[in-house]
């Protein structure tokens, strides 16, 4: 099998983007489906202000970095982070990896395993961080 579909209802950022980046590395392709629902964790209050200043940062202009405000973007932002991508072997793993809001078509009926399923008590979703940014 040298494709993973992987289902982020309820996963947690950081465990899915390592395990993600884990499989991408061993040159599998990795598809990642209902990014809006993968959470993070902590106080929702103070996750909001951190991707608040994560944007502020230089996300409007052209001379600072850029963070992402979509969901599916910020999961593959995430993934990035835990890839050498400047390096060969690292930027064709980061190639291997798809991100999707909502399940497409061609994935409906297939097989997905859950990745990053520890949920703690306090998080918040990706849908909502991105309404508040």
């Amino acid at each position: 099998m040298n494709e993973v579909i992987i289902d982020g209802t309820n996963a947690l950022l950081g465990r899915l983007a390592s395990y993600t980046a884990k499989q991408a590395l061993l040159g599998k392709k990795v598809v990642i489906v209902n990014c809006n629902q993968v959470v993070v964790s902590g106080n929702p209050r103070s996750v909001i202000e951190h991707y608040k200043m994560l944007r502020g940062r230089g996300g409007h202009s052209l001379n600072g970095p850029f963070f992402p405000r979509i969901p599916e973007r910020v999961v593959k932002r995430t993934i990035r982070g835990m890839l050498p991508y400047k390096q060969g072997r690292g930027l064709d793993a980061f190639k291997r990896v798809m991100c999707y809001n909502e399940t497409p078509v061609p994935y409906l009926e297939s097989k997905k395993i859950k990745a990053g399923k520890e949920k703690p008590l306090r998080t918040i979703a990706l849908k909502e961080i991105s309404k508040e940014l």
